[in-house]
C-alpha cells in the first residue's frame, strides 16, 4: 500500500460484519481513520438518519458494505425485505455521499445479480443479459440498481462511485446461524454437530451438482481496499479466484476438515440455486492488480478453526 490512507476519514457501512471487519482491519493498518456505524444506532434505510451520519463523520471516502443478506432458505422467506432494505441503503448512501462532497464511494454488489445461466466464467458485460436465479433475484436486483445509480451519478454529477462484485465469500468471522448462513458455514456446522452427536449421516440440500467459486474474506478485503485507492471508472469489476468447485466436492473437503466420515444424503426436492458460478477476474487484475492469494485448503482450515474456537459468536443470528 501507499500512504493514500494515512489520516483519511473513511466511513465503512457494515464495518462490523463479516467482510466489514476484514476491510476495516486493512484500512486501519494502512493508517485510515475509520468510522463504523452500527445498525442499532443508525438506520441506513432512513434518509434523515443517513444524512445525520454523513454530517457528523464528514468522510473523505465511503465503502458501502452494509446489506441484508442470507442463504437460499432465508431468501425464500424474506424476498420483499431483501429487495427494499438493500435498495434503500444503497440509494441513501450514494445520495448523501454526493450531498456531502465525499471524494469517492465504493459500492460492493453481489454475484447474485448475474443472470441465472450466463456464459461461464461470468464477464461483467453479462450482468444485463437475463433475470437472476429466482431465489437470489430480489437481493441481486436491488444491488444491481446501485450500479445504475453509480453510473448515472458519475455521468450527471461527476461523482466518483465504483462498483465491485465479489464472488461467494468465506472465512473466519462468517455467519453460522442456520437462518442466515451460506453454504460453507452451514456445512461446517452440520458436519461438526454430526461428529459431536455420533450421527452416521447428514442430510444435504439439492443434488450437489451446482458449482460455486469461493473467495477468502481477507483476499476480498484486499481487493476492495485496492480498488478504493486505485480504481475510478464506471465499469463494474468482479473479484474472484478463477476457480469453481461442485458442491459435492465441497462437501467432501468440509467433511474431511471437520472429521466427519459418515454418509452424505442428498435431498433433490430442495433447490440447488444457480447451476454454476465463477466470475472472470481479468478486469480486477488488469486495472488494480488484484489476484486472490489464499488456497482453498488453507482458507477452509482457518474457517473451521475459528468456528470451533468461537461458536457462540459464530452462531449468533446477525439479522
Amino acid at each position: 500500500m501507499t500512504d493514500h490512507w494515512i489520516d483519511r476519514r473513511v466511513l465503512v457501512t457494515g464495518g462490523a460484519g463479516f467482510l466489514g471487519r476484514a476491510v476495516v482491519a486493512r484500512l486501519e493498518a494502512a493508517g485510515a481513520l475509520v468510522t463504523v456505524p452500527r445498525s442499532a444506532e443508525v438506520d441506513l434505510r432512513d434518509r434523515r438518519a443517513t444524512a445525520e451520519l454523513f454530517a457528523t463523520v464528514r468522510p473523505d471516502e465511503v465503502i458501502h458494505l452494509a446489506a441484508r443478506v442470507g442463504g437460499i432458505g432465508y431468501n425464500q422467506i424474506h424476498p420483499a425485505e431483501l429487495y427494499l432494505d438493500n435498495l434503500l441503503m444503497g440509494t441513501y448512501v450514494v445520495e448523501e455521499a454526493r450531498a456531502h462532497d465525499v471524494a469517492k464511494t465504493t459500492l460492493v454488489g453481489t454475484v447474485c445479480s448475474y443472470p441465472k445461466e450466463p456464459p461461464v466464467p461470468f464477464h461483467e458485460e453479462s450482468l444485463w443479459n437475463g433475470f437472476p436465479e429466482e431465489t437470489n433475484a430480489p437481493y441481486g436486483i436491488a444491488k444491481l440498481a446501485q450500479l445504475v445509480h453509480a453510473q448515472t451519478a458519475r455521468q450527471q454529477y461527476g461523482q466518483s462511485v465504483i462498483y465491485l462484485i465479489p464472488t461467494n465469500l468465506y472465512g473466519p468471522g462468517d455467519k453460522f446461524h442456520p437462518a442466515v448462513s451460506h453454504v460453507i458455514p452451514a456445512l461446517i456446522k452440520k458436519c461438526v454437530e454430526a461428529v459431536e452427536s455420533g450421527a452416521d449421516h447428514i442430510e444435504l440440500w439439492g443434488t450437489g451438482s451446482a458449482s460455486r467459486e469461493f473467495l477468502y474474506v481477507d483476499d476480498a478485503a484486499r481487493g476492495i481496499v485496492a480498488a478504493a485507492e486505485l480504481y475510478d471508472d464506471p465499469d463494474p469489476v468482479n473479484l474472484g479466484t478463477d476457480h469453481e468447485m461442485p458442491i459435492r466436492e465441497l462437501v467432501t473437503h468440509i467433511a474431511a476438515a471437520t472429521g466427519f466420515d459418515g454418509e452424505l444424503r442428498w435431498d433433490a426436492s430442495k433447490p440447488d440455486g444457480q447451476p454454476r458460478r465463477r466470475v472472470d477476474n481479468h478486469r480486477a487484475r488488469d486495472r488494480f492488480g488484484f489476484q486472490a492469494a489464499t488456497t482453498f485448503a488453507d482458507g477452509l482450515a482457518s474457517t473451521v478453526a475459528w468456528y470451533l474456537a468461537n461458536r457462540d459468536e459464530a452462531e449468533a443470528r446477525a439479522n
